[in-house]
């Protein structure tokens, strides 16, 4: 099965994303195919088929494929000189129709009254150059209705004919000397309905712009030219000419231009652009650098590992442009609305037309009706209500380090009211430190030691990091073992013919060993330190203690969470004393130790069975299962290891103070799509009632030219309505308090 991200050209609103949508997954070859109005269509498709095929489909729907979405390419831009002018022919325009209306100077070739023949031509001569402007939009509304998908360009289509074709009626009764249709021409109606509709889309893609403008600030962020050493010296090349495994070199000041390790130097880099954190990160020789990132103060030499679109960058703007395309229920909802809205708009004109002429009204006064109710309806401001205002916190959570996969996450996190942590590496540093060595073998401390980095060589939980890295520093050495993996107990190795084992007191159990060494194990406890036993042929050897230090921020993110009434528990393998002693410096009453991980998830099915909405976090890979059965998992995570993450979130800046700006980002996006909705409700709801003309007897109505303009101002508050969350500040005391998800 292979996946593409397409760009569609010719998508003017909901009903056009949405038919688009449902005549893509019809196709045979399509797994699924998932159309976002604003940002671009995923498609998942068999191998069978090319992306050519997919591009007719596309144009079998009636809209135009523009190749592989690619948000380093600019949007083209409409010409604002163009608007400029045909807004000063559409005064002039109003002028020529109305000016007699309100007592403003005539002139009398254009007087409808002294010269109506003259008058009318010349209505419809500056309105040629309005359809001529417009034709896009009835080229898409005539394709849309051929293809049985209408939208809201037919919408307007069908009201510029009704109102042109009236009108032209009229023009051929004038020059017939019955000048008593001089009243009748809706010529000034045509212009403005397709200059207040293409204005408002001007608009309204700029602001579409701005709210992917935090996505398109992590593509720009990455340099244009490379410093490659070539021999002794040191040449600038493109970005394009640099290959994998070729020596970099990136000077104080620079941008680091690929993704790589250090393989000379050490420095500060600043990835605040992908983490949100503003502290340097400090690099030094083996260590993993992020193109785009600034070095701040020395000279490192890296060798090329990842580039292009596998760099890092790529990844996390591929993994957030493919997260605007998956659909929240809320969003779901407002889709399926959409399906209906167009073909009952229509059906609503037809019988207002009708019935107008069934009480005795003119056929000017049902054909007003007509194209008032198909002008004003506004399926735009219904379909962008939730996808703007997703592709906005999508960006904003970017930006705050915080990679969301899915955009139903950004629903559901606003409803989590429990919140589960791992303790090692996820409430803890994960930095542990030898803190005592028990040995009771014949081996020296350092050879025991040895044994010990041999198992732990291959395996990448915290605690195995930890004394790996406390080997490095003592200069240990130690071959590589073949391990086995023992879950939530420990793991075990062969070595000169002898079975090792290392892990934690369950390991015990599962050998039928039993300890002797109370009394150590008993002081490494009233230490807090984790105890991990040393095995040879189910003897116990050694017990080493670890000790881990809390995060800084957690008893802080601990506090809030408690303030905003929601639950948080500790699940952790770690032993009962050292787990509750850390979940009481924390705040967190509920803590359940001694656990495997098929346990975790059990306890959190049964969270979920009760009726919680649970939110797990954790280290990505050893809590995969239970990240996998939560409601969300939450993983803290080194930006260069997102691809491993079984998560929905990724928190890049490895901080628990991510969790907050989830949940507050969450909560106010849900706020915007909930009032997008609520505005563009009641203004279709108030709207339509008053275009047929339902309380005209009150003198409340609406022409075809009021229509449009109400219509493009109702799209345009839904676009700048999203645009507020670009302006939400992350991070201080106001915006860090959690609301109360049941208030």
């Amino acid at each position: 099965m292979k996946k593409i991200i397409l760009s569609i050209e010719g998508m003017t609103c909901s009903a056009c994303s949405n038919g688009l949508e449902k005549y893509l997954n019809k196709q045979e070859g399509i797994k699924n195919a998932s159309v976002n109005l604003v940002m671009s269509t995923a498609i998942e498709y068999d191998d069978k088929l090319s992306i050519k095929d997919l591009e007719n489909f596309v144009a079998q729907a009636g809209f135009k494929s523009l190749g592989k979405a690619d948000l380093f390419k600019e949007d083209k831009k409409d010409s604002k000189v163009l608007f400029i002018v045909l807004g000063i022919l559409a005064l002039i325009l109003m002028y020529v129709s109305m000016g007699h209306m309100f007592h403003l100077p005539k002139y009398l070739f254009i007087n409808p009254h002294t010269n109506p023949i003259l008058y009318s031509l010349t209505l419809l001569a500056l309105t040629i150059f309005f359809i001529i402007f417009g034709f896009d939009i009835i080229k898409n509304g005539y394709k849309n209705f051929i293809h049985k998908m209408p939208n809201m360009d037919t919408l307007v289509t069908l009201g510029i004919i009704a109102s042109f074709g009236y009108s032209i009626f009229s023009v051929i009764m004038i020059l017939n000397k019955n000048f008593n249709y001089v009243d009748n021409l809706y010529f000034e109606s045509v212009a403005f309905i397709i200059y207040f509709i293409k204005l408002g889309r001007y608009i309204e893609k700029n602001a579409h712009a701005k709210t992917k403008d935090a996505i398109k600030d992590l593509v720009r962020v990455t340099p244009s030219f490379a410093r490659l050493k070539v021999g002794t010296e040191v040449k600038n090349v493109t970005i394009d000419e640099v290959k994998k495994g070729d020596i970099l070199i990136c000077y104080a000041g620079d941008k680091v231009a690929v993704d790589g390790k250090v393989i000379k130097g050490k420095t500060h880099t600043d990835e605040s652009f992908i983490n949100g954190e503003s502290k340097p990160v400090k690099k030094k020789k083996g260590d993993l650098v992020i193109a785009g990132s600034i070095n701040y103060d020395g000279i490192i030499e890296y060798k090329a590992e990842k580039i292009g679109r596998e760099s890092t960058i790529s990844e996390i703007v591929n993994l957030v442009v493919e997260a605007t395309n998956t659909k929240s229920p809320i969003t779901k909802l407002a889709d399926k609305i959409c399906n209906y809205f167009v073909p009952v708009i229509i059906f609503i004109a037809f019988i207002s037309f009708i019935i107008h002429l069934i009480v005795g009204s003119s056929l000017a006064s049902s054909f007003t009706s007509f194209a008032s109710v198909l002008v004003v309806a506004c399926p735009c401001a219904l379909g962008l209500a939730t996808p703007l205002a997703i592709v906005a916190s999508q960006g904003l959570c970017a930006k705050n380090g915080i990679l969301v996969k899915s955009s139903e996450v950004l629903e559901l996190a606003s409803k989590v009211n429990v919140i589960a942590f791992d303790k090692t590496g996820t409430l803890t540093k994960g930095n542990l430190t030898i803190s005592k060595l028990f040995n009771y073998s014949k081996y020296s401390d350092e050879k025991l030691l040895a044994i010990l980095g041999s198992m732990e060589a291959k395996v990448t939980h915290p605690i195995a990091l930890s004394i790996l890295n406390y080997l490095e520093e003592k200069k240990i050495k130690y071959d590589e073992a073949k391990v086995e993996a023992i879950p939530g107990m420990g793991i075990k190795a062969s070595l000169n013919k002898k079975d090792y084992y290392a892990g934690n007191n369950k390991l015990l159990k599962e050998l039928d060993i039993k300890s002797t060494h109370e009394e150590d194990e008993k002081a490494l406890l009233n230490d807090e330190s984790t105890i991990i036993y040393i095995i040879e042929n189910k003897n116990i050897i050694g017990l080493i203690g670890l000790k881990d230090a809390e995060r800084s921020e957690a008893k802080e993110v601990i506090q809030k969470l408690n303030e905003a009434q929601i639950t948080t528990i500790m699940i952790t393998g770690d032993n009962q004393k050292v787990a509750k002693k850390v979940g009481t410096n924390l705040g967190i009453e509920t803590v359940i130790a001694d656990t495997l991980p098929k346990n975790k998830t059990t306890v959190i099915k049964s969270l979920k069975d009760n009726g919680s909405i649970v939110a797990m976090v954790g280290d990505g890979i050893n809590d995969a299962p239970s990240l996998a059965t939560s409601n969300i998992g939450i993983s803290l995570k080194n930006a260069t290891d997102i691809a491993t993450s079984s998560a929905e979130v990724i928190l890049l800046n490895d901080n628990l103070k991510g969790i907050l700006n989830l949940l507050n980002i969450s909560k106010k996006t849900l706020r915007i799509i909930k009032q997008n909705l609520f505005w563009a409700f009641i203004y279709n709801i108030c709207m339509i009632p008053i275009a047929t003309g339902l309380f005209a007897r009150w003198h409340i109505t609406i022409n075809p030219m009021i229509a449009s303009l109400t219509m493009v101002l109702s799209s345009m508050f839904v676009a700048f309505n999203s645009l507020r969350l670009n302006k939400i500040k992350l991070g201080d005391n106001n915006e860090s308090k959690i609301e109360n998800p049941n208030s």
